[in-house]
């Protein structure tokens, strides 16, 4: 074998050598991204977990219903940046609001988003049992000063005990800081127990009338 055959030989296994380094560099970079992916993801269900069970072990014993909202409001403001907090929950034909702000039901008039809802669109929300996105809630009938709305970043979280609506909750903020997916998800995760847990409230409270 003479001197070129021998270089033309060495470049060709030189090259062959490149090529399977790229390659396994490829499938590292793929195991990497996969593996951090998936701590994130571990991440993100620790996190709903560490606040299910935070939730859950704050509002257990609470039989008065104005201090149940008090205090679910309270943690899901912690849980959402301090977003704004609205409970709607069924009562009789109708419905009552209950804000962080108050441990009383407040009236519809004195609010800014909250007064947008009717009692149409309530009823609206409640017959949906899903999580309600802005668009959703204005093909329901919300209506109102459409600048001032699209400064916000808004959606309902159902409340339902066995199949029936109780409520449901009204989370909004600037739109700047636009609600995400997994703040919403981490709210739907308490959503049954605490549906459960007004249920309780409210049939205590009519025991107690």
């Amino acid at each position: 074998m003479d001197h070129k055959q021998r270089n033309k030989r060495v470049r060709l296994l030189v090259g062959r050598l490149n090529k399977e380094r790229k390659r396994q560099a490829k499938k590292i970079d793929i195991l990497c991204n996969d593996l951090i992916a998936a701590y994130r993801d571990f991440i993100k269900r620790l996190g709903a977990i560490s606040f299910a069970s935070h939730f859950y072990e704050t509002i257990a014993g609470t039989a008065e219903l104005s201090s149940l909202i008090l205090t679910a409001s309270k943690l899901i403001k912690e849980e959402t940046s301090d977003a704004n907090v609205t409970f709607f929950l069924r009562q009789g034909e109708g419905f009552e609001m209950h804000m962080f702000e108050s441990v009383e039901p407040i009236l519809l008039e004195k609010q800014g988003l909250e007064n947008c809802f009717t009692a149409e669109v309530v009823e609206a929300v409640c017959k949906s049992n899903k999580i309600c996105t802005f668009e959703d809630m204005f093909s329901m009938g919300l209506a109102g000063n459409l600048s001032r709305l699209g400064e916000l970043s808004a959606a309902t979280i159902p409340l339902s005990q066995s199949g029936r609506s109780v409520g449901f909750i009204l989370i909004y903020r600037a739109s700047q800081e636009k609600l995400t997916a997994d703040e919403l998800k981490n709210i739907a995760t308490i959503s049954p127990g605490l549906s459960r847990a007004i249920t309780a409230c409210q049939s205590f409270c009519h025991l107690a009338d």
